[in-house]
């Protein structure tokens, strides 16, 4: 994979659960600054592959690059690359759009000096 030109880069991207197959060895080049839509069926793996992407959840088999950093060698590299807004509304009502980042950066690992930084 060359990565350069590539926002996004993945092949052979797999994700099994069990015996399932919910990814099957997808191949992906999404270049920087292209607008994409990744679009598809119920139960074809859409969220599956993005939360892969996202280091959500860990690849059976494959590779991928996200902004140059191996998926599965420099997840923390590729998390301080991206901003993921979940298709649900996510946040606790009781709290202050600042005290919901802070309450996820800390869900995350993330130390209270980079999150100021943040």
């Amino acid at each position: 994979m060359k990565g350069a030109d590539y926002a996004i880069e993945c092949e052979g991207l797999t994700k099994k659960f069990g015996e399932f197959k919910a990814v099957d060895s997808i191949n992906l080049k999404i270049k920087k600054g292209e607008l994409f839509g990744f679009l598809g069926p119920n139960g074809a793996g859409k969220t599956t592959t993005i939360k892969m992407l996202t280091t959500l959840l860990t690849p059976n088999a494959g590779e991928a690059k996200v902004a140059g950093f191996d998926l599965k060698g420099e997840p923390e590299f590729v998390r301080s690359r991206i901003g993921v807004v979940p298709q649900e509304f996510a946040l606790f009502g009781e709290l202050t759009a600042t005290e919901n980042l802070w309450y996820i950066g800390k869900l995350f690992g993330m130390s209270d000096a980079g999150l100021k930084k943040r």
